[in-house]
């Protein structure tokens, strides 16, 4: 019954899919179905708080990961009319609708990384990710998001390791800046 999934189940899961080391794709594939079960969950949905960080323009609610910082879940509330910069994760990711609609804008960085605090990024294409939509995230992906609704839109996402202790950055485009980017957690 996939409404009695709960997070003591679903991190089982994922430490046995990561035990092993496999590569990143193999762990995308067998996450996101995972996740999309999870996302359904009565335990999820109960522990959905809606909070959002009024400055970053959502809330981050940290419901489990490793004391090593590897295997985060988390639980983010999207303000209305806000997002996210661009920016990338450093680590592989799994990201599920919960409810409401989020757009999602992925970037392709097109200069070649050598000047530190500069980046060039293209923009790609654009989709729109509703309850029950998936989206598997490699390390090097760049996107950003935002909620382009009057309420608060929230998604299930589960990355390899806290997206805080990774490295990870945010970017500018019309300012072709890149730097360090780390978020509120609640």
């Amino acid at each position: 019954m996939p409404g009695s999934y709960t997070l003591q189940q679903f991190v089982a899961e994922l430490r046995a899919i990561t035990a092993s080391r496999p590569q990143v794709s193999a762990i995308l594939q067998q996450v996101k179905p995972l996740a999309r079960r999870f996302a359904t969950s009565s335990e999820l949905r109960g522990r959905c708080n809606l909070q959002c960080d009024e400055q970053q323009g959502f809330g981050f609610q940290l419901l489990h990961e490793e004391p090593d910082h590897m295997l985060a879940v988390a639980v983010l509330s999207w303000l209305p009319g806000r997002g996210t910069p661009p920016h990338d994760h450093g680590t592989w990711g799994v990201v599920v609708g919960v409810s409401g609609d989020e757009v999602n804008a992925f970037w392709q960085r097109v200069d070649d990384g050598t000047r530190p605090g500069y980046a060039e990024l293209r923009r790609l294409s654009e989709k729109t990710f509703s309850p029950g939509d998936a989206i598997a995230i490699t390390p090097e992906i760049i996107h950003s998001v935002r909620n382009e609704t009057d309420r608060i839109s929230v998604s299930l996402h589960v990355y390899g390791r806290n997206i805080n202790f990774t490295g990870r950055s945010q970017f500018d485009p019309e300012r072709r800046t890149v730097t360090p980017w780390t978020v509120v957690q609640n």
